[in-house]
């Protein structure tokens, strides 16, 4: 889609084919304010879901790229195609996988994909943020978090254990989310993190977990700080429940730079 109404505020997805990504989607799509890009791997699964969104959102505005997230060449060249004005970025992909696995780069996959790639998406992406200003960044991150080692993020001399890994990957977003957040806030761009809620999908099957949420309860608090004022008037919180939480992991400024630069490391 090369253009749209201007009235409309454009939404970027990560992670859209995903349980919880497909129904943030959905949320934000029945709201016709929204223009909504599904940032996905796979040619067949994203053209499946705007076909889902716009059949059960009535919104035509759904449409898709073709990005991997784990890579930051795929994920600049997005942000080279699509130069106009971002109102939201949406940072969901994760993966978990049971063996330690890297990426083309040589990039263990969890880092790339669960940290990195959001990293990389809001570096991609900073321009068209604040060019739609005022903007907002949710990075869907998780209250299973913990276990970060500034000097092993890609388990080469720990024994990878993918939850371990995982929960890594998901502190280090709420720490970057405190990161960007002080960076951003002059350009008029919001930065939260969330956690989205217990869904069973393949994630948390990979983790060894079911889920006792279905995935609209899951993607309630995501699209609330996507679409609302509460999202935008704050910047750098943690929500669980569509309620602000305290981060045990914000307050600790060392090691929130220490990661930011670690990550620039990757660039």
């Amino acid at each position: 889609m090369n253009s749209r109404d201007p009235v409309r505020s454009l939404v970027l997805l990560s992670g859209a084919s995903g349980a919880i990504g497909s129904a943030i989607a959905l949320q934000i799509a029945r709201q016709p304010q929204y223009e909504l890009v599904l940032l996905c791997r796979d040619r067949g699964r994203a053209e499946q879901a705007v076909r889902d969104i716009q059949r059960h959102s009535a919104n035509p505005h759904v449409s898709y790229e073709l990005v991997d997230l784990s890579s930051r060449d795929s994920i600049f060249a997005l942000a080279g195609r699509r130069q106009e004005a971002v109102q939201v970025v949406i940072n969901t992909a994760a993966v978990a996988p049971r063996r330690r696995e890297e990426t083309r780069a040589g990039i263990e996959r969890q880092l790339a994909t669960n940290v990195l790639g959001y990293f990389w998406m809001i570096q991609a992406f900073t321009d068209q943020l604040e060019a739609g200003a005022p903007s907002r960044v949710v990075n869907v991150a998780s209250y299973w978090a913990g276990d970060l080692d500034l000097d092993d993020l890609e388990f080469r001399r720990r024994r990878y254990d993918n939850n371990t890994a995982y929960r890594q990957s998901k502190q280090a977003d709420r720490m970057l989310t405190v990161a960007f957040a002080a960076r951003l806030r002059a350009r008029g761009v919001a930065v939260n993190a969330c956690h989205p809620g217990d869904v069973n999908s393949r994630l948390s099957n990979d983790l060894g977990f079911g889920g006792h949420e279905s995935p609209a309860q899951g993607a309630m608090t995501p699209a609330w700080l996507a679409t609302t004022d509460s999202g935008q008037r704050e910047s750098g919180k943690y929500f669980e429940h569509m309620r602000c939480r305290r981060c045990s992991f914000a307050g600790d400024r060392e090691s929130v730079e220490a990661l930011y630069a670690a990550c620039l490391g990757y660039s």
